[in-house]
């Protein structure tokens, strides 16, 4: 019975000294406890006092620099507690001490080990972040610092030096990398990485456009970051809507893909995605607006293309007036979306840019560009008159000039010069007599106001297609207007004359007189 009485009590015993606080025993004298006595500068550490002088202010020291701090009072048995902040220090031990009416009571060795903060400590790729290292050796050099993804790591910086305190700071931007928790970490000329404790970084996913506005049917590019490394199944949403689906993601949680504005009214619409693993709600939704816009189909071609113009994000059921070049070509009504679609042919029209408007309640909404094709007609074949030839006989003669067909798809018109002489310029001859221009077909006969005395002529012919293309002049074909001029011929019907006049007398009159 006494050895169960005698067990019982040990074990009442080690229940009692189990059940105590752990508390540090106490010792004769004033001392002070840290918890933990090791750690970053930066970090918060709890100072224990014991045995100093009851009811007492106390003034904490660190390196014999005193520390702001609320007022701390010991209690009755000369004990107090307060939490404190390690001071920016170098790699090493440090001291830290209680000091009370003029004179230090306790000291304990706190020792400095390296590491780093960040801030913030998470955020999407592309994120501005400031890496901060602490307690590193005075002035140590040639630290680098190094941001870690999924094995790897890249080197951010390798040139730091840090200040007489072992404090550095510098800023870096977050590298691309999928979804998750980052390491960042550093060595030094005397601190290595195992030594050094480390920090993370918290990527969390997002999304970007390379437009914040734009119309219906324009193609806009979205990038997203911070996806979980080869996430499949991502999604572009559009007012909530999928636009572009069956997107993945690369190994660091990237991906890009484009997408057409869908058909809707202007105004403004959140645009976000979602993935396998990727929730929208884990995105922070962008703001894109839809304004008035035109589509063109074809963008180019040749007078009397068909051309479709179709609008979107314009006011709904609204009366649209459509015009080419200024000039009203159709009018068409906005549906329900803000959407319409209209076609017509296109009118004769100069090549190049040519500018197609959309009015809604006599206000331009939206413009585009249709091109108007810029290829010239080929030259054609003089055929008549010939070259060195003869037209007419006396007095002002007109001749008809005729050439060869060119075809072209904007249909053609001819312009014809006539000049005395064969010098031809890129615009025609230098100094000609007739130019009769938009000659529809392949002949033309002067008229009276154009009609040509006698002498040597030349002429050329040029094609015009609809759209106001030029082709080349042909080669000057030479011609003769007349046999002889009028003068000559009048003097030649009078000397005519007078020779008949002379045979009539001689052989007729001066006979009869002779015989009578």
């Amino acid at each position: 019975m006494r050895l169960l009485f005698r067990v019982a009590i040990v074990f009442i015993l080690c229940l009692a000294v189990v059940a105590l606080p752990a508390e540090p025993a106490r010792a004769q004298g004033a001392w002070i406890n840290l918890s933990p006595d090791e750690g970053v500068p930066g970090e918060e550490i709890t100072v224990y006092g014991y045995n100093l002088t009851a009811e007492t202010r106390v003034y904490i020291y660190y390196d014999g620099d005193r520390l702001t701090l609320p007022r701390i009072d010991t209690d009755g048995d000369g004990d107090f507690k307060v939490d404190i902040i390690i001071p920016e220090s170098y790699r090493g031990v440090h001291e830290v001490g209680a000091y009370i009416a003029g004179s230090f009571e306790a000291t304990e060795d706190f020792i400095v080990e390296p590491g780093l903060t960040v801030e913030p400590e998470e955020g999407t790729v592309g994120t501005d972040v400031t890496v901060e290292g602490h307690g590193f050796f005075e002035d140590e050099q040639d630290i680098e610092v190094r941001y870690y993804l999924d094995g790897n790591y890249t080197v951010m910086r390798d040139d730091i030096e840090a200040d007489e305190d072992g404090w550095w700071e510098i800023d870096i931007q977050i590298p691309a990398s999928d979804q998750g928790s980052h390491e960042i970490d550093a060595e030094g000329e005397d601190s290595s990485f195992a030594e050094v404790q480390d920090v993370t970084f918290e990527v969390t996913p997002s999304v970007s456009l390379d437009k914040y506005s734009g119309s219906v049917g324009e193609s806009i590019r979205m990038t997203g970051n911070g996806f979980v490394a080869d996430e499949r199944d991502i999604t572009i949403l559009f007012d909530g809507e999928a636009v572009e689906t069956e997107i993945r993601a690369d190994s660091s949680g990237y991906w890009q893909e484009s997408f057409e504005v869908p058909q809707l009214a202007g105004g403004t619409y959140d645009v976000t995605a979602e993935g396998e693993f990727t929730d929208k709600e884990d995105i922070d939704e962008l703001s894109f607006e839809i304004g008035p816009g035109l589509m063109l189909s074809p963008s180019q071609g040749h007078v009397g293309t068909n051309l479709t113009v179709v609008g979107g994000g314009f006011p709904t059921n609204k009366n649209v007036v459509i015009r080419y070049d200024s000039i009203q070509e159709a009018t068409v009504q906005s549906n329900s979306k803000g959407s319409f679609s209209v076609t017509f042919p296109v009118p004769e029209s100069q090549h190049g840019a040519r500018q197609v408007t959309a009015e809604a309640g006599g206000i331009v909404e939206a413009t585009a560009t249709f091109t108007m094709e810029s290829v010239a007609p080929d030259v054609p074949d003089p055929i008549s008159p010939p070259d060195e030839s003869r037209a007419g006989v006396i007095g002002r003669v007109r001749p008809t000039f005729e050439w060869s067909e060119v075809s072209d798809p904007s249909g053609v018109r001819y312009n014809l010069q006539i000049a005395g002489s064969e010098n031809v310029t890129p615009t025609g001859f230098a100094h000609p007599i007739v130019s009769v221009t938009g000659i529809v077909g392949t002949n033309y006969t002067l008229n009276a106001t154009e009609a040509l005395p006698y002498g040597a002529y030349y002429w050329i012919v040029q094609a015009v297609d609809g759209a106001e293309n030029e082709g080349d002049w042909t080669t000057a074909r030479s011609f003769r207007a007349g046999v002889l001029p009028l003068w000559a011929f009048i003097v030649a019907i009078v000397a005519v004359a007078a020779g008949i006049g002379a045979a009539v007398y001689f052989f007729v009159i001066r006979r009869r007189i002779y015989y009578y």
